[in-house]
């Protein structure tokens, strides 16, 4: 008799799907947090030195992530995270046929790319089938990285949202 053992995917730590469906999570209770996005703007994504004293360790190394992103002010940086998430459940399909683009214009456009550099294309294929397992690792291990990143962003624009709105720092 044999046994089967049903995992769900979603319950593993380690899975795509739960680092997707916790970005996914983040993003939405920062949608629902903030109810007014516009008193983000102009301001930075930074807190001022003499706030870090009262983070605790998962906004230190959140604050440490965002720090590359010094051109973006708070509301931005909302606007990004909130256009990546819906990436993620929608698709970049959606965003190219808002662009005004059918999908039939957007399908007769990749046919004819594809016909104007087909031996190319052919050699290409060959390359990349060779070494498909290795291309996918390397490519899943960036996506668990940029996804477990912006999961800890989310989290950190959110609880600054809060400890701003609690202290009336955002008002002028």
């Amino acid at each position: 008799m044999m046994m089967q053992i049903s995992i769900d995917p979603a319950s593993n730590k380690h899975s795509l799907l739960n680092v997707m469906h916790r970005f996914i999570a983040a993003a939405n209770n920062m949608d629902e947090t903030i109810m007014v996005p516009s008193l983000l703007r102009d301001v930075p994504l930074e807190e001022q030195a003499n706030n870090n004293n009262n983070n605790d360790d998962d906004d230190d190394v959140a604050e440490t992530q965002v720090a590359s992103n010094k051109q973006r002010d708070m509301y931005e940086h909302y606007l990004l995270l909130k256009s990546i998430k819906n990436d993620m459940e929608w698709g970049l399909l959606k965003r190219e046929m808002s662009s005004g683009a059918s999908f039939l214009e957007i399908a007769v456009k990749q046919e004819e790319e594809e016909q104007q550099q087909p031996s190319v294309k052919r050699d290409l294929a060959v390359e990349d089938n060779a070494d498909l397992e290795h291309q996918f690792h390397y490519h899943l291990r960036g996506l668990f990285g940029v996804l477990s990143k912006l999961t800890l962003q989310a989290d950190h624009l959110t609880n600054r949202y809060k400890r701003e709105i609690g202290g009336g720092n955002f008002m002028r």
